[in-house]
């Protein structure tokens, strides 16, 4: 997903109100989710990491990851967008500009890959099996990938209640009407279940693979893929 300035800017002014309440949310949930990652993986100081998709939004909610690792001194940001105002908060890490779906990285380059709320955003079901085996390529030892469940009732992209249930085109319409013509998109959004998620597996032949949750409201909000090679 690659917003311009101006997207980037009405976007987030398109619900003033109730932005506050939703950068919360996903602060709360993401906070969760790091614990979630902390009960599965042990990151060692020589090991690499590799963060896909990191945004480059200034916002509390957002690049939790790098602030969680912002000391390690083995850790790489992939990125299709401007990274200026995180490279001035996190001078340590090297930064790259490239395409998640064909990472300009050698085999087995880094011993975690890890990405948040990255592969809803980059395309088809088929753009997102290049994504999950570019990751799975590019790592050494784990995979880490999460990304909004579609069948938790808000959608936190939207803000709108159960319209992504909806079959595409009605979603696309839709959301056209309220004045959002990026998300509408299905390259710009493409949400994924827990089916989806297993299916990719099975797709690409990977046997040691876990999926968890992120609860919300007593629901599944996240969905949390984690791949050991």
């Amino acid at each position: 997903m690659k917003l311009s300035n101006s997207e980037k800017k009405n976007y987030w002014k398109k619900t003033p109100i109730f932005e506050a309440f939703f950068q919360k949310i996903l602060f709360s949930n993401r906070k969760k989710i790091l614990k979630i990652f902390d009960s599965i993986i042990q990151i060692k100081k020589k090991d690499t990491i590799l963060d896909v998709g990191t945004s480059p939004l200034d916002l509390k909610s957002e690049n939790m990851f790098l602030k969680k690792f912002k000391k390690h001194k083995n850790l790489t940001s992939l990125s299709n967008q401007n990274l200026n105002p995180v490279k001035k908060r996190f001078t340590n890490f090297l930064y790259v500009i490239g395409d998640a779906r064909n990472m300009k990285f050698k085999d087995n380059s880094f011993d975690l890959i890890h990405s948040n709320a990255t592969i809803e955003h980059v395309g088809s079901d088929k753009m997102q099996l290049k994504f999950i085996s570019e990751c799975l390529r590019v790592s050494r030892k784990f995979v880490f990938i999460t990304t909004p469940n579609k069948y938790f009732p808000i959608e936190f992209h939207t803000k709108i209640p159960f319209l992504h249930w909806l079959p595409h085109s009605y979603f696309s319409i839709i959301l056209k009407l309220f004045g959002d013509n990026f998300f509408r998109h299905n390259k710009n959004l493409n949400l994924i279940s827990y089916k989806k998620i297993i299916y990719y597996c099975k797709k690409l032949k990977i046997k040691n693979y876990k999926i968890f949750f992120n609860h919300f409201l007593f629901l599944k909000s996240n969905i949390i893929l984690v791949i050991k090679k």
